[in-house]
């Protein structure tokens, strides 16, 4: 065996025992094989993007580059085996394509890269299927071309069924988007049917905080010798597949959250997700506090963790809910500001 892949097996055998002690920690429950496989998961996927971004950072030119490698040596280890822990309860495997994407972020209160964890479009179905309350039997997503001819049909006195009428009339040469909708089919209960309509300025409006002109299109600086030059280019980018995507998320983020099967994991997860697509709007803390932002843990070190409080449901989920204790309000606002020094490595989508 190859020191580089003695050396991998080691980190990933500390990885995986970090977490499942977390999760054997939090819950008293004995951990399933099930969890200890998608736990390695984390570990294969993380460490292909790890690898990716430290191959981008060394290929930029000295003076534009970051000086912390992104490295296994350079993640805040606590913070990344609690949020693991809570991924996997929830049952994403960052593996399986579109449902959740590692992205690493430079941490400049602690001088480490944290992990942000954005959902995909198929893992907020899984979340809504497993979640939610009253779950549709069929969601039809569909974007609506400036050539396709569309009418919602709503509920009235009249008409018991809320439906809509759609037609394609040109295969080949559908021309510009003009927005989509989605459509939440019950099949024995017809009557609970629901069409939400999205116009285009709709659908750019949900698109994530750092989502990448490669894939959405647009102006992209021009860079030259690993130099970033005064030139622009524009990309085309793959916008019919971002538009539906970001109408498919929207549809199964719009299934409420059944209250009996909240747990604090997936309360976690939301706010995650939450930071991950729209960023954060806090003051910054000027000297860190906690004690994961003072101790540095790596794989040469044995991993203590301690659980991170999370904020309440209703801010979570309503945005608008009653205001927690005194001081989880404080543990809530060091732990925004935080997030919000973060600059970004490899904003994709």
């Amino acid at each position: 065996m190859s020191t580089e892949i003695a050396k991998q097996k080691t980190q990933a055998e500390r990885f995986t025992a970090a977490v499942l002690k977390e999760i054997a920690g939090n819950t008293g429950m004995e951990i399933s094989k099930y969890q200890e496989k998608l736990c390695n998961n984390y570990f294969i996927k993380l460490n292909q993007v790890l690898t990716l971004a430290e191959t981008k950072r060394l290929s930029k030119h000295e003076k534009d580059r970051d000086p912390l490698p992104v490295t296994w040596e350079s993640i805040d280890m606590a913070k990344l085996a609690v949020d693991v822990m809570a991924f996997c309860k929830v049952g994403l495997d960052p593996t399986l394509a579109n449902q959740l994407s590692l992205i690493p972020f430079k941490n400049t209160r602690n001088n480490k890269y944290d992990i942000v964890f954005l959902i995909g479009y198929k893992g907020c179905e899984l979340k809504a299927r497993k979640y939610g309350f009253d779950v549709p039997d069929d969601v039809v997503v569909e974007l609506v071309y400036s050539t396709d001819r569309f009418k919602q049909i709503k509920r009235d006195a009249n008409n018991p069924v809320e439906g809509y009428q759609f037609e394609v009339t040109d295969d080949f040469n559908r021309g510009k988007i003009v927005g989509g909708f989605y459509y939440y089919k019950y099949f024995e209960k017809p009557e609970k049917n629901r069409l939400r309509v999205f116009n285009m300025q709709d659908i750019l409006k949900r698109k994530p905080k750092y989502a990448s002109t490669e894939f959405w299109g647009g102006e992209k600086e021009v860079w030259k010798d690993g130099k970033k030059t005064k030139e622009t280019e524009t990309v085309e980018g793959w916008l019919p597949e971002m538009a539906y995507k970001t109408l498919y998320r929207a549809a199964y983020d719009a299934i409420t959250i059944d209250s009996l099967k909240i747990d604090a994991e997936l309360v976690q997860v939301l706010q995650k997700d939450k930071e991950a697509m729209y960023g954060t709007d806090t003051e910054e803390v000027k000297e860190p506090t906690t004690e994961r932002n003072s101790r540095a843990l790596g794989f040469d070190k044995p991993i203590e963790i301690k659980q991170q409080p999370v904020i309440s449901l209703e801010q979570v989920v309503e945005n608008n809910g009653m205001e927690p204790a005194e001081e989880k309000q404080a543990v809530a606002r060091e732990d925004k500001a935080e997030e919000k020094q973060k600059t970004q490595i490899d904003p994709g989508f």
